[in-house]
């Protein structure tokens, strides 16, 4: 009688903590230290060619993959880079935030095949003749585990930086 108490117990303070933790968690404590949440970060608009530019400055072994015809001018659009197809799939189609690193590691996963699967309806073909979905999947499966790293940090610094005015 004496263990089955003592399991009782147990079981009791295990369920306590594990309420504890979902409550803080999903934000259902009120008015506790617990409930801090992280500030919205400061609206900006999203240029995905500028945010690209900065992106392959900083990581210039990165493949453009900007060889694709584009469909006003006929010829390559040189603007439209990997990068820039990765940060208009991440913002505008998945519309994941820009501030978490986690949800740029998502986006990376998507790429990847270990999260969600791309498929060419829901990849734009951004103004080309031919939808890059292929090209980029194989573009970003090619890369080192090191550079992915890079790409998705310096994705997510360049989203989090304060504001110049």
């Amino acid at each position: 009688m004496k263990l089955l108490a003592t399991r009782y117990r147990w079981l009791s303070l295990i369920l306590a903590v594990m309420t504890t933790i979902a409550l803080v968690a999903f934000g259902s404590v009120n008015g506790s230290a617990f409930n801090a949440q992280a500030q919205p970060a400061p609206l900006r608009r999203v240029n995905p060619a500028a945010i690209a530019a900065q992106i392959y400055t900083q990581i210039p072994e990165l493949s453009l993959e900007n060889q694709y015809i584009s469909n006003e001018t006929g010829s390559p659009a040189a603007d439209n880079t990997l990068v820039s197809r990765f940060v208009r799939y991440h913002v505008y189609t998945k519309e994941r935030l820009t501030n978490l690193r986690f949800e740029w590691k998502l986006t990376l996963a998507d790429y990847l095949g270990a999260f969600e699967s791309i498929s060419v309806e829901d990849y734009p073909d951004y103004g080309l003749r031919q939808n890059p979905v292929e090209g980029d999947i194989t573009a970003v499966r090619g890369l080192s585990r090191e550079l992915r790293d890079r790409l998705v940090n310096r994705l997510y610094e360049a989203f989090t930086a304060p504001v110049s005015s």
